[in-house]
Order: C-alpha cells, then structure tokens, then sequence
C-alpha cells in the first residue's frame, strides 16, 4: 500500500507543489486503498475511478502548465451523500433517492472542484442525516475503522470512517445537531461545524434548515483550515448565507498560540452521565492547554438541561415540512398499488417502502408538533427554550473568549446497542447540539484514548458566531501539544484494517 495515503492534505499540497508525486499517483493510492478496505467498512456509497483519475490528471496538466487553482489542487476528497452531485448518484443515504442524478452541484461541491480537488466519491450516511451512528442508512451500517464491530458516529459516519481509515485525506460533512463533530469524537478525526451563514447549505438535501450546516472533516486541524478556507464565503443561491470577508482559518493555525485565551468548561458538561475516560482525557488536555498559558474557568449554562428536548421538537418540525417534497411525483422512487390508485394512494405507498423506521418517526413526531392545538405547546415552546439557550451563551461568551466540553459523553458503542432505544441515542448529542440552536461555530479535536476501551475521545470548543478563527487558534494549539507530548499521531495508533499495512 502507498505512504502517500497517510499523508496530509497539508503534506500531499506540498508535495505536488514541489514536484515529488502527481495527483494521479495520490488518486490511485487513495482508490487503491478504497478497494481494499472499503469492503469491511462500507464508508462509500458511490466510487467512480474513472472520473476520479481524470479529474487528477486535469490537476496534473494545470500544475505542468504552472496554472494550478488553489493550494489543494490535485488533493482527493470525499463528498457525503447529502451533497448534490451532477456526476455521481445523490440519495442522502435513502431508498426513496436510489440511484438518483442532481442536475446541478452543492454550491461546496462546485467550490472544492473549481479550486481543484479532486472528488473520491461519495459517503455513507443516516438516512437524510437522522442519525447518530450511521446505522440508519438504506444501504447498511459503516464501520468503525477502530473496530469493526462498532459504529463511527452520524449521521456522518461515512466521511469520518474514510478519513480514519485513510481513505481520504479530506471529507465534506453536515452537521445539523453534531453530525460532524461527534463522529470526528468517535473516529479520531478533526470535525468542524462552521458559524450558520458562514459556509452555503445550497445543495445541500435539507434535513431541519435552521440547523444544518456544511463543514470539513480531516485528520489534522490544519487540513480543516485549508478546506474550510475553500468552501467558505457568500452564496447567492442561499438567502441564509452570510456576506462576511472570512480570514484564513489556514493562518490561524499557523499562528496558533493560547497564551492568555481565557477558556470556559461548561459546567452542564463535565460529570454525571459521561464516561469516565472521556472526562479524563478532557481534563488533562485542559491542563495542558492552561499550562502553557490558558487561563481555565467554570461556566454555567442553566438552559442546556432542555436543549436536547427542544431540539427534538424543532428537528423534526422542519424535517416533516423538508421531506414533503419526496412525494413520488416529482422525483425519486415511486411505487404503484396494485390495480392503480390516486396520487394520494401512491405517495403513501412510495413512502411507506422508501423511508425507513427513523424517518418516518421523525415526519410523525414533527407533524403532531405542528399540528393544530398543539404548535404552540410543543414547537413554540420548544422555539422559546432555543432563545434561551442561545441568550446563555451570548453570556457565557461576554466572559470568555471559547467554551469547552468533552465532544461527546461516551466512546463508540457497539453495532445494534441503541438501535431499538432512539431516545438513548438522541441523548448521545448533549454536547453537540446547543452550537446548532445557537449557529455558533465548533470544532472536534482528538484527545487521547479512553482508558476503559482503548477507542478515540474528542474535545470540543466553541466560539461566538463569526469567531470561527479563534477555533483553529485554540485546536491547532492543542493538537501540536498533544502529539508533542504523545510523540505520534491519534491514528497511528489505531489497528490494522484488513487490505493493507497502515
């Protein structure tokens, strides 16, 4: 197997730029190493060698001719399934979308490809993101690289399994209530959900809009800032875009210093409910980063006990309206009853065979919330505590400069162990969810392994909207001191995937 599927976006950057390696040699390890493992893994939905390889080979001439697009021309890079592609089928993980073609690209999609990426395929998911753990997709689970038997996280489970895996050097992700960070938690891997605005969500198959959120999913903070650097920036096509000029999320990392931030643990956070090895590696990264000059304080947000409740009642509202479009007339699966039937008929019918259990108790859960008698007990209520919550952080934020929280309360569970307990597993996204409901920005940066399993554990920090940067400020600073103090890299350390030598 090639060395060059363990390097860096960072590293394969430099490389091409200096000459020592072509895309299409990167493009091919990459797919080689697709083949190999994937099988177990089940992190792709959809790989097209073909135009790949022909992608890498454009990258290769534009970089002869001296005219490359971006820093990361010629880099490969993973799509999640719930990204519109023109070249490759787009079912956000759902039967209702099999084999389904988009007449147009995600806004992202487009970016990443005018700037010379080079797209692998596409990745496995919840069925339309509903998920924590990837085990709700039509076309079965994805794998945990750290052990097969257990999940890697979701609804993005595809993208954070291809980039621990080695896969992919880079993902693109959606986090709509953590879909990015926790799987990057579960995995090893660096997740980061942008401000709300901040990066375009046109394109993007909508699971709640007031929620969902594109972002990049890598193995180093580092690889994070050049591709968030990439998908940045204003769309037109999207009236909740942003019209911001974003710095270089790359420079901050290279800058990255923590000397005097003042950091606050949030209190809700940090003790009963998260597994003991998850706070032990929580707080020993606290202590490193205060011992190199951060300053450590306790914070309060009362309002975070009802967020995860709210959050389900919101959630859901949006996902019924959202999903009323996949009504088997305009586009997707369709399914007649015998002998005929109205278009009444064959809508219930379509849905009924093409959503799964999750989806269809999410619609249900989400239309009585809207329903007559009850919109304002449920979802107007459920609106008020959103308010709250994000009034806490406005707080929080006017005496810290980024909050902190384990990224998730527990390391990966086994395949099947939550499946017949939904509830359980919405409790799972405590620590996640709160940055949707206040379209803060946050990022997922490995802090070690649990003591009582051995398997991957993140931290999270948080920044008030717009102060993305200050997120790559305090992860990069962290990452460097951590692998210093390792002397490896959280990947390095994971088993062996059958297929190849890591």
């Amino acid at each position: 197997m090639s060395d060059l599927i363990h390097k860096t976006a960072a590293e394969l950057a430099d490389m091409l730029a200096a000459g020592t390696t072509t895309s299409v040699e990167i493009t091919q390890a990459h797919l080689d190493r697709i083949a190999a493992v994937d099988g177990d893994l089940n992190a792709f939905l959809h790989v097209n060698a073909a135009v790949s390889l022909e992608a890498a080979k454009q990258s290769d001439a534009r970089r002869a001719a001296g005219a490359p697009l971006s820093p990361l021309d010629g880099v490969p890079i993973a799509i999640k399934d719930v990204l519109v592609t023109t070249d490759m089928p787009s079912t956000s993980g759902s039967k209702i979308l099999e084999g389904w073609m988009s007449p147009y690209d995600a806004t992202v999609v487009t970016k990443v490809r005018e700037a010379g990426l080079v797209p692998l395929g596409k990745t496995n998911m919840d069925e339309f993101a509903m998920g924590s753990s990837t085990e709700h997709s039509a076309f079965g689970p994805t794998r945990n690289p750290w052990d097969l038997d257990r999940i890697p996280g979701g609804s993005g489970g595809g993208s954070a399994a291809a980039v621990a895996a080695f896969e992919a050097p880079l993902a693109l992700g959606s986090d709509t209530g953590g879909s990015i960070r926790q799987p990057a938690h579960i995995t090893g891997t660096v997740g980061v959900k942008p401000t709300y605005g901040g990066v375009s969500r046109y394109g993007a198959i909508a699971l709640a809009s007031s929620f969902d959120q594109i972002g990049p999913v890598t193995r180093t903070v580092m690889d994070s800032a050049l591709l968030h650097d990439v998908i940045k920036g204003h769309d037109v096509h999207d009236s909740t875009s942003l019209k911001d000029e974003w710095p270089s999320f790359a420079d901050a990392v290279k800058n990255a210093d923590v000397k005097g931030l003042k950091i606050g643990v949030i209190e809700q956070l940090d003790g009963e409910g998260f597994q003991p090895g998850v706070l032990s590696r929580f707080h020993e990264a606290l202590e490193l980063l205060k011992a190199n000059g951060a300053e450590i304080v306790n914070v309060s947000l009362p309002s975070l006990a009802h967020a995860v409740a709210a959050y389900y009642l919101i959630l859901p509202a949006e996902a019924s309206s959202n999903l009323a479009k996949f009504d088997s007339v305009r586009f997707g699966l369709r399914v007649q009853p015998e002998g005929g039937g109205t278009v009444e008929q064959v809508m219930s019918a379509t849905r009924e065979a093409g959503f799964g259990a999750e989806v269809k108790r999410r619609i249900i859960l989400g239309t009585y919330a809207l329903s007559a008698g009850y919109y304002d007990a449920y979802y107007g209520s459920a609106q008020k505590v959103r308010t709250l919550v994000q009034r806490d952080f406005a707080d929080a934020f006017s005496k810290v400069d980024v909050l902190a929280s384990p990224t998730a309360p527990t390391t990966a569970w086994k395949l099947g162990d939550q499946l017949d307990d939904p509830v359980a597993m919405w409790r799972g996204d405590i620590a996640t969810i709160p940055a949707n409901m206040a379209g803060i920005p946050g990022i997922s940066v490995p802090a070690g392994l649990a003591d009582e399993d051995g398997l991957p554990v993140g931290i999270q920090f948080l920044a008030p909207a717009r102060e993305d940067a200050r997120l790559y400020n305090v992860g990069g600073a962290l990452e460097a001191l951590l692998e210093q103090q390792w002397g490896h890299t959280l990947l390095s350390q994971a088993p062996e995937l059958k297929g190849g030598q890591r």
